[in-house]
């Protein structure tokens, strides 16, 4: 590698590594505000809460990675011909394949890092969000009673307190607990406390009342269809214990989304899981956007290089192409988004996919290396003894 050749992709790696990391943080900061409520009404720690939302960082930078890498490498040739360094490199003898070099190896370079986060580190950092996210809605489900609210702790059991003391004490509680189908019950207690069992979060009530509507069958010798009559059950307790983290623990084994499964499990899914068609080519369409979103990474760059690299100089021409080559990425990304919507619903468009991430590169280094077989405009030869238009004839010498 030559000192041009450093000197240029010490640029651009500074660029990617600013501009990934500032628009990764700016995107992980607009979508954590989503989780501000853990924070502030459920009492989680901040450092948990960084935690986990960090988790979702690796998915963000392997979704902007392509388009850093574009502005990076657009920005950064586009500066160097402003600043007529280019023209002094092309004066030099370096051709148009030597000075993309840097970017070539850079773009490379992403689409590796794209395929290791699509690969291993997003599916992983996936997995570990959505266990913690189910762990804190399910085993910290003590955290959901707040003082004088309504706290809804899963979907059929309601929780109100009156007042919450400092050591967690919870004073003139309303407990309704409809999870036994037909035979809801009502418990108020004076005083209850909150407590981690070995298989979650326990209320314990002291000082209540139970009341709860049992149905009972009709007498033996009824006419038949005679219905069941309701009754109201009301039964004084010392001391009773409701189980919070089973009203929140509506399924024993968690559905794993798309994100959290290997590109192998995506094309090959379980048959014992029972995934309906939709849910198979939404899976397939899933495995080949992830395999195929890393090469955009290079199309992406060989499209700005093709627009800062090509063309005639121009003092001011910059946000010219400036403009052309967003113009081209935004028309790209636009049409990907269009690609994948269609090839999830039916994946006998899959093939568009890898279409869309690899044939915009092709068009763009063949326009980069001179777009052979182009027909090129050649002006006609002027006949001998004939001037340019616009010129001026020599100035005639005359002797004094």
């Amino acid at each position: 590698m030559t000192r041009i050749d450093r000197y240029i992709l010490r640029q651009l790696v500074g660029g990617l590594l600013a501009v990934t990391c500032g628009l990764a943080a700016l995107v992980w900061l607009t979508q954590s505000l989503r989780f501000m409520e853990l924070v502030l009404d459920r009492g989680l720690s901040l450092s948990v809460f960084v935690q986990l939302t960090g988790l979702m960082l690796p998915g963000f930078v392997a979704v902007i990675l392509p388009i850093t890498t574009f502005v990076v490498v657009l920005f950064i040739y586009v500066r160097m011909n402003s600043d007529r360094e280019l023209v002094v490199m092309r004066a030099a003898g370096l051709s148009q394949l030597r000075l993309a070099r840097p970017a070539m190896l850079l773009a490379l370079v992403s689409v590796g890092i794209g395929y290791a986060l699509n690969l291993w580190l997003v599916p992983m950092s996936h997995t570990a969000f959505r266990i913690w996210q189910y762990e804190i809605r399910n085993e910290m489900a003590a955290i959901l009673v707040q003082e004088g609210v309504f706290s809804s702790v899963g979907g059929d059991l309601t929780v109100y307190a009156r007042l919450r003391d400092r050591d967690g004490t919870l004073r003139g509680i309303l407990v309704h607990d409809a999870r036994e189908a037909g035979a809801p019950a009502t418990i108020l207690a004076e005083v209850g406390r909150i407590t981690n069992g070995p298989y979650g979060p326990r209320v314990t009530l002291q000082n209540g009342v139970r009341q709860q509507m049992e149905r009972v069958p009709p007498p033996a010798g009824s006419p038949p269809g005679t219905p069941a009559t309701m009754r109201l059950s009301v039964l004084s307790f010392q001391e009773n214990s409701v189980d919070l983290a089973r009203a929140t623990r509506q399924e024993e084994v968690r559905f794993r989304d798309s994100r959290e499964r290997s590109v192998a499990e995506l094309l090959n899914p379980d048959p014992a899981e029972q995934l309906r068609p939709r849910e198979i080519s939404r899976f397939v369409g899933e495995a080949h956007q992830r395999l195929s979103a890393p090469l955009t990474a290079l199309t992406f760059a060989l499209v700005g290089m093709a627009v800062a690299l090509t063309g005639q100089f121009r003092r001011h021409g910059g946000g010219l192409r400036l403009a052309i080559g967003v113009g081209l990425v935004v028309g790209l990304l636009a049409m990907g988004l269009t690609i994948g919507n269609l090839a999830t619903r039916d994946n006998a468009f899959v093939w568009l996919i890898w279409v869309h991430a690899t044939l915009p590169g092709v068009i763009a280094a063949w326009w980069l290396v001179g777009a052979p077989g182009l027909p090129r405009f050649r002006p006609a030869p002027m006949p001998p003894g004939s001037m340019p238009p616009g010129s001026m004839p020599p100035a005639s010498i005359s002797a004094g």
